[in-house]
């Protein structure tokens, strides 16, 4: 699997530190020298790990998303290969890679950070998952030593999605790349290529040449998340990321170089071309602190931007109830929010004419949840019921966004990092409902130990959609044991995972 070349001169002699642009060395320095000593961040990693495999799991239950996974070609298998949950693909690293990030992320229901960029830091999962799985059966067959025949162990992986979420997440801290049009999962990319680089046992220079093939490679663009463009594709471009980031390593392994000013040249750098001519900034070092504040998705399905907002409506119903009146006596709702919530997902007249558009329109999940009480992936394919209901609709085209600064401010301090909606709802016989206001949800690092039962729940939830109970109870059970979780060899626990 691995590229090599007899003839010395087929491998790239690597440029010396001095000569490469600052942000990629302090990159592949993080990535090969750093040691992840909080207990929080990897507790925190723990549950991510779970409720990542979980979502994973749950999208199989879509043919949209199943019909992108296995080997190119049917019936392909790979000597040595990874495994991909709930299946019983058996793949080389690279597509292996693509089909555990794919499945990771298509239900919009894995972590989320939010700042200048948005995005997923659990999404290199895909790429970190399957290259741990490819170098233990490698190195156990005999058939190779990568990584001088490294058996990884799930702590391991632990470790290195820290590092991963930490290298994504302070570089969206400042950095917007939405605003010049680029998609967040370039810092997937990014950060995959980062950690993947040292999990193969590329050095320190081998790294920096990885991380410049990242910053070159042609980085997606958003359209596909915006309308009229909205479709699929941006529940498979992280999946996407992670293959090439994995690619792009095994092409250093084997002797590719880089490129030391990557960002920085003028006319043809990163900077010039993609970014108007402006460097990176950046408020703080690599540590553990993405992994320790990283949000969860526990309650509903749904682009972040909108969980409060739906929580704010779930709430609201209680009252609606109380007071006799249902969805149907609404007249309006103003939803008072942050920025970003408005610039992504507020399409209150836009037409929803797919998934991807429902499941990233803050009106049309609120009306979802006003209508049944609820909001499920089920409820935004073109055949589900929400979709399909006519209250649901013109519902939607009653709710409207405003911006509150002070939602805004607070959404990018550090100290708070709220993504609060607060609803005021007008009923058609004139009432109008106290303001529903939630500025954290569920799973915001302020109510953690409130979400930790609810993330294994969800869990437990996902796996009952795939195995049977005993296989349930083992992989729970496992979960919850922490020291014994953490010593069990990667291979091993996705051998849990394989589904005939």
């Amino acid at each position: 699997m691995v590229a090599k070349s007899s003839d010395p001169m087929a491998k790239a002699a690597p440029a010396s530190p001095a000569e490469f642009d600052k942000e990629i060395v302090d990159m592949a320095s993080y990535a090969s020298n750093y040691k992840v000593n909080s207990d929080l961040a990897i507790d925190t990693a723990r549950f991510v790990f779970l409720d990542t495999l979980g979502c994973g799991l749950k999208a199989l239950e879509f043919p949209q998303c199943t019909k992108l996974l296995g080997p190119v070609v049917p019936g392909t298998t790979v000597p040595n290969g990874t495994r991909v949950p709930g299946t019983n693909y058996v793949l080389d690293p690279v597509l292996g890679a693509f089909n555990i990030g794919t499945i990771i992320r298509w239900l919009d229901f894995n972590d989320c950070w939010l700042a200048a960029e948005w995005g997923h830091p659990s999404d290199n999962l895909g790429a970190i998952l399957a290259v741990a799985d490819w170098v233990n059966r490698t190195n156990k067959s005999g058939a190779e030593k990568i990584a001088g025949g490294k058996i990884f162990t799930v702590k391991d992986v632990l470790e290195n999605m820290v590092k991963a979420h930490e290298i994504q997440g302070v570089m969206a801290l400042d950095n917007s790349f939405n605003k010049v049009g680029l998609d967040h999962v370039l810092l997937v990319k990014v950060a995959s290529t980062s950690v993947v680089a040292n999990m193969l046992g590329l050095s320190e220079a081998q790294t920096r040449d990885a991380i410049s093939q990242a910053w070159v490679d042609g980085q997606s663009m958003r359209t596909y998340r915006h309308s009229p463009n909205t479709m699929s594709r941006k529940s498979w471009a992280a999946g996407d990321a992670c293959q090439k980031a994995v690619n792009l390593c095994l092409k250093v392994l084997g002797g590719e170089g880089g490129m030391p000013t990557v960002l920085s040249a003028p006319t043809w750098g990163f900077y010039d071309v993609n970014f108007h001519g402006k460097k990176f900034s950046f408020q703080r070092e690599y540590g553990s602190y993405v992994m320790e504040n990283v949000l969860f998705k526990v309650s509903y399905p749904a682009e972040f931007h909108s969980q409060t907002a739906i929580e704010a409506a779930q709430r609201i119903n209680k009252k609606l109830k109380s007071m006799g009146k249902t969805a149907e006596d609404i007249e309006e709702v103003t939803n008072r929010t942050h920025e970003a919530c408005i610039r992504i997902i507020d399409k209150q007249f836009k037409p929803m004419t797919n998934y991807a558009d429902r499941d990233h329109c803050v009106q049309y999940m609120v009306s979802v949840m006003f209508c049944y009480d609820r909001l499920e992936a089920g409820d935004y394919p073109d055949n589900s019921e929400a979709a399909q209901s006519p209250l649901v609709e013109s519902l939607r085209q009653k709710i409207k966004c405003v911006e509150d600064p002070q939602f805004t401010a607070d959404y990018h301090d550090p100290s708070k990092r709220t993504i609060s909606n607060a609803l005021t709802v007008k009923l058609k016989d004139g009432t109008v409902l106290d303001e529903e206001v939630v500025e954290a949800p569920l799973g915001h690092r302020l109510r953690r130990e409130e979400a930790k039962p609810e993330i294994l729940a969800k869990f437990k939830t996902h796996l009952e959609g795939q195995f049977g109970g005993d296989k349930v109870k083992q992989l729970v059970d496992l979960g919850n044991d922490a020291e014994k979780l953490y010593k069990t060899e990667v291979d091993t626990y996705m051998d849990m995972y394989v589904k005939s």
